[in-house]
């Protein structure tokens, strides 16, 4: 099915400045309605953006040129790039979030993402590795997509990684950031809001924020 794209353009970017396109971010919009997030993702006031939203009936609303930067990540981390709108795609999905009635993500708007997503990653050879939530690039403020974005399907259709468990070896934390994940020094954050962070992404079942040996064996999969 051909994807449904809207144009509505936000002044809120700037340019790259020649940084690579490698990386591919997850939100939700985390406001009470779709036009109220849209109306603020392009108010040059708000001085917030995203390349795309995608609506619940699967909907997208492109926003920015992907040649742009958008301005989705504020203070991030990832990989030790710490200006990720550089290097990055940033898609927002609507959903109320976590302070307006958090819901699951409709079919149709995560079908519209996988096909979105696919041909953002052919564009950029953005690995599955480098597609990745807000609070992953920003757990010490951020909590998007949260725990009940279906990471697992969209690894089924080859958009993100997926672990496989396997026997944890080596020291959890420097796992952590071998994978890509900012801790201190390098990232104004604690140890435990990058557990978190973790566990909200691969293992939403229990988030408690505690290194636990299901995690060391998860971040294994993820590393091997």
């Amino acid at each position: 099915m051909p994807l449904r794209i809207v144009d509505r353009p936000s002044p809120n970017h700037d340019s790259r400045n020649g940084a690579p396109v490698d990386i591919l971010v997850l939100h939700y919009t985390g406001m009470q309605t779709a036009e109220e997030a849209l109306a603020r993702l392009c108010d040059p006031a708000a001085k917030v953006s995203a390349h795309y939203t995608i609506d619940r009936d699967g909907t997208i609303y492109a926003h920015v040129s992907e040649a742009e930067r958008a301005w989705h990540a504020g203070v991030s981390y990832w990989a030790g790039e710490r200006n990720v709108n550089a290097r990055s795609i940033g898609i927002e999905i609507v959903n109320p979030g976590h302070e307006f009635g958090y819901i699951p993500f409709a079919d149709a708007q995560i079908d519209a993402l996988i096909e979105l997503a696919h041909g953002i990653l052919k564009r950029h050879l953005i690995t599955p590795r480098r597609v990745i939530g807000h609070s992953d690039v920003a757990p010490a403020r951020k909590t998007d997509p949260g725990a009940l974005f279906p990471w697992q399907r969209l690894a089924s259709e080859d958009v993100c990684a997926w672990p496989k468990p396997a026997k944890a070896a080596g020291d959890f934390v420097t796992g952590l950031s071998r994978f890509g994940y900012g801790l201190p020094p390098d990232a104004k954050v604690t140890e435990s809001e990058v557990v978190t962070a973790f566990q909200r992404h691969f293992r939403p079942a229990k988030i408690d924020g505690i290194a636990d040996d299901e995690c060391a064996q998860l971040l294994s999969g993820l590393l091997a």
